[in-house]
């Protein structure tokens, strides 16, 4: 058999899920290989880069999006079950499963629009940096948008499993990493400065000040919170009435999870700027200034000089 696409993989993965129970993604990827025949040279089979093999990435790419249409869950970092989700589905006994039918959940269709809105945002310096996505169909679009769509999708996949592993990670970390950013960001000076800052006791909902610049002319106040529950307007009122407290203007609340619709009209009707920064924002920054990523493979785009060929 030949080595299935990243969606005739989905079927086969949610139905060893089901079987065997959880299982580590390399795991999954030699029993789907049992499971549908495919022959020793075909799971050897390399990707241009030479990193990993196809079938992993295609498997790899199966398991996001089973996972973002909910059929799937990562209980640890590289292990996977069927949810409860999944097994309803299986028991409707699909033929295939693919993008368009994991389109009958919300979750899902939430997930492309958020690739679409990254698409969008995606400017001719940008560059992708991984191997093995499924390519979107080249039949109508030209090679440069399949490209970025491609990188778009990289992206928001990232930015999920960075939002797990932050959501994983204990206070202490999730308050180191904090400052990583901030600092990354040109906040706060040098990073021992910003950790004494943001590290110290938290006073009337303030976790820490921290310098808006390295001379620090001007101050900025950080509210942090690893929640898993939304962030309400009670909270934001009281960071807000903090922040009067100490005559300040400026805040920021971060957070793992989102805000209510009531807290963000809040911010936008009050003298103090408080900007807020929900989970999807943070993995977004994270991404953006290098923080718990790193680059594997990158791909210039370019154009042909006209004027370089112009006679005189």
């Amino acid at each position: 058999m030949a080595l299935p696409t990243y969606e005739e993989a989905m079927l086969p993965v949610l139905q060893v899920l089901h079987r065997d129970g959880p299982r580590h993604r390399r795991e999954i990827v030699t029993a789907v290989a049992d499971a549908i025949g495919l022959s020793e040279e075909e799971r050897q089979q390399m990707l241009p880069s030479g990193k990993a093999t196809v079938i992993l990435s295609r498997i790899g790419w199966a398991l996001a999006y089973l996972k973002q249409a909910k059929l799937v869950e990562s209980p640890k970092r590289g292990m996977y079950k069927i949810s409860n989700r999944g097994v309803s589905v299986l028991a409707e006994k699909p033929t295939k499963i693919d993008s368009d039918y994991l389109s009958r959940f919300p979750e899902f269709v939430e997930f492309l629009q958020r690739t679409r809105v990254s698409t969008a945002g995606v400017s001719e310096g940008d560059q992708a940096f991984s191997q093995g996505s499924p390519m979107v169909s080249t039949d109508q679009a030209a090679p440069e948008e399949a490209l970025e769509a491609a990188y778009a999708r990289l992206r928001t996949g990232l930015e999920e499993d960075l939002l797990d592993s932050v959501k994983s990670a204990s206070p202490a970390f999730f308050e180191q990493l904090v400052i990583d950013l901030l600092v990354k960001m040109g906040y706060g000076g040098s990073r021992p400065e910003a950790a004494r800052a943001v590290g110290r006791a938290g006073d009337g909902g303030i976790d820490g000040i921290i310098d808006e610049d390295r001379l620090g002319l001007d101050v900025i106040y950080v509210q942090a919170k690893r929640w898993d529950s939304v962030v309400g307007r009670p909270e934001i009122q009281k960071f807000a009435g903090a922040l009067q407290g100490q005559r300040a203007k400026k805040g920021i609340f971060i957070t793992t999870s989102t805000f209510t619709r009531e807290a963000e009209e809040y911010v936008r009707n009050i003298d103090s700027r408080i900007i807020l920064v929900d989970g999807h924002r943070l993995t977004r920054l994270m991404f953006d200034f290098d923080v718990g990523v790193n680059p594997r493979s990158s791909y210039t785009v370019k154009q042909l000089d006209s004027d370089y060929f112009e006679e005189s």
